[in-house]
C-alpha cells in the first residue's frame, strides 16, 4: 500500500470528458436542426 493509486483525480477527469462529450453532441445536434427549428418558430409568430 505504498503506492496506493490516487483516483480522486481520475473522477473528476471522468466526468469532465462526458461533460465534453455531451456538449459537443449539443453543438453538432443544434447545428444540425438549429434551422429547422427557427422556421418553426417563425411560422409560429407569423400565426400570432
Amino acid at each position: 500500500m505504498l503506492f496506493a493509486p490516487k483516483e480522486k483525480g481520475q473522477g473528476l477527469v471522468e466526468y469532465a470528458l462526458i461533460l465534453v462529450l455531451v456538449a459537443i453532441v449539443v453543438i453538432v445536434i443544434l447545428t444540425l436542426l438549429g434551422p429547422a427549428i427557427g422556421n418553426v418558430f417563425s411560422t409560429i409568430l407569423k400565426s400570432l
